[in-house]
């Protein structure tokens, strides 16, 4: 596996901040997905659009072969507009405005993921409206918890997501009693950032039980099983583990889910798919000596990349320019917050004005949670095709 290299001589006449993706890096990461699957007929990988929707990503994701997991109607139309073909589209959210549905119909969408009653009562008068049928997973908060950070659990009984388990067989009958709804399968999601199998193996374990108390009722085998993505990335040894361990995932979910005859088995993996293949490319305005602290002052912030101050997520940070002595620096960014900080105490090669310098692994919620706070604009992004 191939680890990213950086074209510093065109990196130098660039403007900065920027985000740059190995295009090459990602198409491996693709290959290396449907290897993976290759052995499971029934397994089917989404893209979890949220990560990133540079179209330029995009089109290497459907050149793979890969569907789409949307949470916008902004997203699902840069997917129709990157060529995923709508019957490989599942849009989720807790919150879809009646233009996002009736958007989702006339395309022709895969399916619905919805996670409540009112929600799946508008669906049904919307596709009665546009005189067609919607089809509907029901996203079921199995209260399973994972080894992540709090703000990214997604399926504990207090988090926002979800039907609650002892509503299940009830929606699922309002579900049958509609005229233009088609039920067709559960979907879950238990967080983010996952990298203790055993966390989805407790899934597995939760979701055979909410089969077989279906199945005790005359209801099922549903035919679909969506189990989310989850599975996370090496953020402190990018160049070690370029390409994630996506072999004991998709086993996990081979060994422990008892799928029945016939049922798809549907994945939405974002982070581990773009992660490691993206870059946000700095330049250091300053460096400030202070008498407790060392502080190199770059021209990027928070309003590049939010998740250090949002999550206090760590992204190593390399010093494209120098090979010097190393020196420890608080790297900070030029944005009005104190919270405006990529990392404390950081040891790089001696930096100075004008050197570059890569934040890490931030292909995945990087440039597609940049904003304009400060009145900045938004940074420009390239590939390994652009800079070829």
């Amino acid at each position: 596996m191939t680890a990213t290299v950086f074209p510093l001589e065109k990196f130098q006449n660039l403007a900065t901040p920027f985000y740059y993706y190995d295009t090459a890096l990602l198409d491996q990461t693709l290959r290396t997905i449907n290897e993976q699957t290759a052995p499971y007929p029934t397994f089917q990988v989404h893209y979890a659009v949220k990560a990133c929707t540079n179209p330029k990503v995009l089109s290497h994701i459907v050149s793979a072969g890969l569907g789409a997991d949307c949470v916008s109607g902004g997203e699902i139309q840069a997917c129709l507009e990157a060529g995923f073909p709508a019957r490989k589209i599942v849009f989720a959210g807790v919150g879809k405005a009646d233009w996002e549905i009736r958007l989702a119909l006339e395309a022709g969408i895969g399916c619905f993921n919805v996670e409540s009653v009112p929600e799946l009562e508008v669906i049904n008068e919307l596709a009665e409206r546009q005189d067609t049928e919607a089809r509907v997973c029901f996203r079921i908060n199995p209260d399973v918890g994972a080894h992540t950070h709090s703000n990214i659990t997604t399926g504990l009984a207090e988090n926002k997501f979800g039907i609650a388990m002892e509503d299940m067989e009830r929606v699922i009958a309002l579900a049958h009693s509609m005229s233009h709804i088609h039920f067709s399968g559960l979907h879950f999601h238990i967080g983010s950032q996952i990298l203790e199998m055993d966390d989805f193996a407790a899934l597995c374990l939760r979701i055979n039980e909410l089969q077989d108390r279906l199945e005790a009722q005359g209801i099922g085998p549903v035919e679909h099983i969506n189990v989310g993505g989850g599975l996370g990335i090496d953020y402190a040894d990018p160049d070690a583990h370029p390409v994630p361990d996506f072999k004991p995932y998709f086993q996990t979910y081979a060994r422990h889910l008892k799928l029945r005859p016939g049922q798809q088995l549907h994945f939405e993996l974002g982070r581990a798919i773009v992660g490691q293949c993206g870059s946000l490319i700095t330049r250091c305005l300053y460096v400030k000596e202070g008498s407790r602290k060392r502080f190199a002052i770059v021209d990027a912030g928070m309003t590049e990349l939010i998740r250090p101050a949002l999550y206090h997520a760590l992204h190593r940070i390399q010093n494209l320019s120098s090979q010097g002595h190393h020196m420890n620096y608080d790297v900070v960014g030029p944005i009005c917050e104190s919270s405006d900080v990529f990392a404390t105490e950081y040891a790089l090669p001696e930096t100075q004005r004008g050197n570059l310098l890569a934040i890490r692994s931030a292909g995945a919620y990087g440039e597609t949670m940049a904003s304009q706070y400060n009145s900045r604009r938004l940074p420009d992004s390239y590939t390994t095709e652009d800079l070829s």
